[in-house]
């Protein structure tokens, strides 16, 4: 039935039904404001995926990255099983690394000029044939130069981090605190994504191919690494549009500041480099060599953490002073692994490293964010690709001295090489710091 209301304020009659009101003078309270809940760690991230369009590219960026930490472990594994010869293994690899090197950066300025979609869907297809045919030269016992041949076609495989990072500068391209704050949280994130697959990587390789049959490593980064590149092509709605370029536009090695950034970047990869052949040989000399994968996957997860959590925070205006302040970081981390290490115990040097890795993200992501400060949208893939591609070369530069100090002064002593190398690192920060009445450094592009 209708509700009657009595005149008074005091009784409500419905039906049969007494129902005993307020008997106070009826006052027209304002309605509560929901309580205000205060934001959380993942709030800026929960803002960044709001976004249309980014889980979806963002996806297919992670998958097609997870085989980048896959194929040189499956390489090692397949060939050294079939050859017997880790030194054959270990040079086709460094072969693959080297034509990374110098293919990746004009593999990203044909992205540049063409757009992602045009351009990586095929590079990822010429990858893709270079890691079968490897498989089919190593399962069918091929002479060795075909397994250079066909790593090295590996070279291809497209920059899918960098593209993922391009989208989110052209989604927050505008000049506004909000859009800088974003892209911050967004470098902290793809910055976390790519230790997450470097720690998976090796692992899921490691396990396919010995719990399935050699070629399995090879044949599943080959099909996560196309599937990725489909996915991440198939987003045009967040694609960067392709600015076209006039003639006689140099290389963004010609740019101010960028060459004193790939320096650091450089002195970077050393530390990595480094720090994993060390890892590797003061594992196996306390007997523990198994082990030592998840040892460096202590410092992955450290540095995957102190990502995400260094994009949930509030970044310092000044890039240039934040960078140094994270290298100085780096620097003083890394000489935890070199205490622990004349300890003799492994758990330590696992604890270390752990922390150590906190300041390798942060630092990363920082040197990324001056990349996007100094380079144009227009060549900003192949403004990263070179920043990856002077990492690689560190890599292999702190490789190179890692093992030498391990074989002249013992497996302990190794960690003393990427201590050397985030020292160099802070010279080179501190210096190119300073203001310069020619040319421009860190502080004036921050």
């Amino acid at each position: 039935m209708p509700l009657y209301e009595a005149p008074s304020p005091m009784l409500a009659v419905s039906g049969d039904v007494l129902i005993a009101m307020d008997r106070r003078p009826s006052r027209q309270r304002p309605p509560r404001e929901p309580k205000r809940l205060r934001p959380g760690r993942l709030s800026p991230y929960r803002r960044l995926f709001a976004t249309p369009g980014a889980r979806a590219f963002t996806a297919g960026s992670l998958v097609a990255r997870i085989p980048m930490g896959m194929f040189s472990v499956s390489a090692v594994m397949m060939i050294a099983g079939s050859r017997g010869s880790y030194a054959l293994a270990g040079a086709v690899t460094a072969t693959g690394l080297a034509a990374t090197a110098l293919v990746a950066p004009w593999t990203a300025r044909l992205v540049d000029r063409h757009g992602q979609a045009r351009v990586a869907v095929p590079a990822a297809a010429v990858a893709v044939i270079g890691s079968l045919a490897l498989l089919l030269c190593v399962h069918y016992d091929a002479p060795a130069w075909t397994f250079f041949a066909a790593y090295a076609a590996t070279a291809t495989t497209p920059n899918t981090g960098g593209m993922s990072r391009a989208r989110w500068s052209h989604i927050h391209r505008a000049s506004t605190p909000e859009n800088a704050a974003a892209r911050h949280t967004a470098n902290s994130f793809e910055q976390a994504a790519d230790e997450l697959c470097f720690m998976l990587g090796p692992v899921a390789a490691a396990f396919l191919c010995s719990a399935l049959f050699p070629e399995a490593g090879t044949l599943t980064g080959a099909v996560l690494l196309m599937t990725g590149t489909l996915i991440l092509a198939a987003q045009r709605g967040t694609e960067p549009p392709v600015s076209p370029r006039s003639r006689g536009v140099r290389s963004p090695l010609h740019l101010p500041g960028i060459r004193a950034l790939l320096t650091v970047f450089l002195a970077t990869g050393a530390v990595f480099g480094s720090m994993e052949v060390v890892t590797l040989a003061y594992a196996d000399d306390r007997g523990h060599g198994a082990a030592a994968g998840a040892v460096l996957a202590l410092q992955a997860a450290g540095s995957c953490v102190a990502g995400l959590l260094y994009g949930s925070a509030r970044p310092a205006a000044d890039v240039g002073r934040r960078l140094l302040a994270c290298v100085s970081a780096m620097t003083v981390l890394m000489s935890l692994p070199l205490l622990a290490a004349f300890t003799g115990s492994l758990a330590a040097v696992a604890g270390a490293l752990l922390l150590a890795g906190a300041a390798t993200a942060p630092t990363m992501v920082t040197g990324m964010t001056l990349i996007q400060r100094v380079v144009p949208q227009a060549q900003l893939n192949e403004g990263m690709t070179l920043a990856v591609t002077a990492l690689l070369g560190g890599v292999a530069v702190g490789a190179a001295s890692g093992g030498w100090i391990v074989e002249h002064a013992g497996a302990a002593s190794g960690y003393s090489a990427p201590v050397a190398a985030a020292g160099l690192a802070l010279l080179l920060c501190a210096t190119l710091h300073r203001p310069r009445k020619r040319g421009r450094t860190f502080r004036s592009l921050s």
